[in-house]
């Protein structure tokens, strides 16, 4: 029996992308263990929403919330709603502490992890959301990255060349801007998406209970 696929488009600056993975991810714990016959794999493809932040000059998220949302006070509201939710699922929010960042290198290493232990590409895609979101740490930084990367299991002895490479027409490069061109195709215009078995697609980070009814209702299909 063929294996369920599922890829989430996704970037790791995006509050709702984390609280959709968790979702997810206890969606498919349940799913599981309910169908314990059943094969699923999950991977992860690059989505930018702000591809113009800069690379090496970390600015507050704040100023930049500010800026998108018009003004200081509403971004604080949007701010504070997505904090209370990510924190009902299990999700802590420092976004005072939050940087804005380039996540081309962020994606470019998930790429290169995919390519050598894709097994290990969902655990560093966690390792790089707590960064950014709780931690306020710079994910554009190759040390950084590195850091993340071995912290979670990973190394290589290409590793730290991979991530000092800021061309864009490396290997790495060149997939991740493979997976915006896919999504885009796709008319995927906004994250978290979940594209199961390349064809349906689930929006949004839904609530767990939504997301068993789904993957139930496709895995017994």
């Amino acid at each position: 029996m063929a294996a369920v696929r599922v890829e989430i488009v996704s970037d790791v600056v995006c509050p709702w992308c984390y609280i959709g993975k968790r979702r997810f991810e206890k969606a498919l714990d349940e799913v599981r263990d309910a169908l314990p016959d059943r094969k699923f794999t999950v991977s992860y493809r690059a989505f930018q929403l702000d591809p113009t932040a800069p690379i090496g000059n970390p600015t507050p998220v704040m100023e930049a919330y500010a800026k998108r949302f018009g003004g200081e006070k509403r971004a604080a509201e949007i701010i504070d709603h997505v904090t209370s939710v990510a924190a009902a699922d299990g999700i802590e929010f420092q976004m005072a502490k939050a940087l804005r960042a380039n996540t081309l290198p962020a994606h470019r290493l998930l790429k290169f992890v995919e390519a050598h232990a894709p097994e290990m590409q969902g655990s560093l895609n966690e390792a790089m959301m707590k960064a950014y979101f709780t931690d306020g740490l710079d994910i554009a930084s190759p040390t950084v990255l590195a850091s993340l990367a071995r912290a979670a299991g990973f190394d290589h002895p290409q590793l730290d060349t991979m991530l000092a490479t800021n061309s864009d027409d490396d290997e790495w490069s060149k997939r991740v801007a493979l997976d915006i061109e896919w999504a885009s195709e796709r008319d995927i215009t906004a994250v978290p998406t979940f594209v199961v078995d390349g064809a349906m697609t689930i929006p949004g980070a839904q609530d767990s209970a939504t997301f068993v009814r789904i993957i139930r209702k496709l895995a017994d299909r």
